[in-house]
């Protein structure tokens, strides 16, 4: 079983394991530290580019660690306005600091009330203690 980590109760959380933070007109979003855990080392990140249309639930990128590849996940509808270019050359911060230096993209949603929709903490945490002792 991976270990939960850090649930910082500010973002909010889709059932795929990305976090999103609202930032005025934008949102910022990444992988969680259970996804970074569960994922060990990264070691590339493949984002899409800015002005990409996002829909919600379907890939945008891909996260390769030593372990797998996993698809990300639009949290919700959006264009992309930003990404973090720092990952081109240092993947290892998503580990390190996946709310933090390790956020992936940027997205200006097409209405910013649905990331009221994704899970919130206590919601995201409940979600992975029942899928362990599933």
């Amino acid at each position: 079983m991976s270990e939960i980590g850090e649930i910082p109760r500010d973002l909010r959380y889709s059932r795929e394991h990305e976090w999103a933070r609202v930032l005025d007109s934008e949102v910022e979003v990444g992988i969680t530290a259970y996804a970074a855990h569960a994922l060990g080392d990264v070691v590339f990140v493949e984002l899409p580019k800015v002005g990409t249309r996002l829909e919600q639930g379907k890939p945008f990128g891909v996260v390769e660690s030593v372990k797998s590849v996993s698809d990300l996940f639009a949290p919700v509808n959006g264009t992309v306005s930003a990404i973090n270019s720092e990952l081109e050359s240092a993947p290892e911060r998503v580990n390190e600091a996946p709310y933090a230096e390790g956020w992936m993209i940027r997205l200006r949603p097409d209405q910013p009330d649905t990331v009221n929709g994704m899970l919130s903490a206590d919601d995201y945490r409940t979600m992975l203690e029942s899928d362990s002792h599933g």
